[in-house]
């Protein structure tokens, strides 16, 4: 008998499952498995149906329902002067050390050493590697104190795309939020993931970056937590997380303890 027969007859209850992961009440879970919304392992269910949440692929609207019990999900607000990384060979504080030690996380994309702002640590591999594929082009919002106050220009050549020593950027939302004189605060949102591409986008308009935050990662945004400081993702953000990639799941490739291992597993886009 192969694995899926097995976890069909064998295993928890799918309604019962659902309504662990925050899909709704069991009655709520019922009804989605009759209507014929619920997947497991590519094959629509049935009431009845058993499932394992350790080995079975769960999507209700085509969208993955975390169902296992051992995936967790932070979101950091990172303060500058970390890196982000598990382990720094220099002895300078990580973005690893600012969260529980267990279960093992690891952070989605990075930000630069004195980048302030918004990350993802988790152990869902599946996860990690969707959100820094460079195809699903995931937004990620950044507030940047610059030098002096651009001009009209400016700000179009940045919406339009920026000519850099790799290429020129892809199109961004640009706008002067706030004019100090001397400096200026510029919010700036871009989908490509380049070497500290924020910074030399700035600075090739003529604005060299002071500070820099990264306020929002796709449909995650919260100006509440304070920098050091991390909140766990609540179960819905985590399947809006999953929308905002349309995902499928088939070409997500992790290792052990969900260390992204596909393209753009790094994006250092600050």
């Amino acid at each position: 008998m192969t694995p899926q027969r097995e976890s069909a007859r064998d295993g928890e209850r799918l309604q019962k499952v659902l309504a662990r992961a925050g899909l709704g009440s069991r009655r709520v879970c019922e009804n989605l498995i009759a209507e014929g919304r619920v997947t497991v392992n590519d094959e629509v269910a049935v009431l009845g149906r058993r499932v394992d949440p350790d080995r079975d692929r769960v999507l209700v609207d085509g969208i993955t329902a975390v169902v296992r019990d051992d995936l967790v999900y932070y979101l950091l607000n990172k303060p500058a002067r970390t890196v982000t990384t598990a382990k720094d060979p220099q002895g300078r504080r990580t973005v690893v050390e600012l969260v529980p030690s267990e279960p093992r996380v690891f952070p989605v994309g990075r930000l630069d050493y004195d980048t302030e702002g918004l990350m993802i640590l988790t152990n869902d591999g599946e996860l990690t590697n969707l959100l820094a594929h460079p195809r699903h082009g995931i937004e990620k919002e950044y507030l940047a104190e610059v030098d002096g106050v651009p001009s009209r220009d400016a700000i179009r050549q940045l919406r339009e795309g920026v000519e850099l020593d790799d290429g020129r950027t892809s199109p961004a939302q640009a706008h002067l939020v706030q004019d100090r004189g001397a400096s200026s605060a510029i919010e700036l949102t871009i989908h490509e993931g380049r070497n500290r591409q924020v910074r030399r986008m700035l600075e090739a308009v003529g604005h060299p970056v002071r500070r820099l935050v990264r306020t929002r990662i796709g449909p995650i945004a919260d100006r509440s937590i304070d920098p050091g400081q991390w909140r766990p993702l609540t179960r819905s953000e985590v399947r809006s997380l999953y929308a905002e990639v349309g995902e499928t799941g088939e070409d997500a490739e992790y290792g052990e303890y969900g260390e992204a291992e596909g393209p753009g597993a790094d994006d250092p886009s600050d």
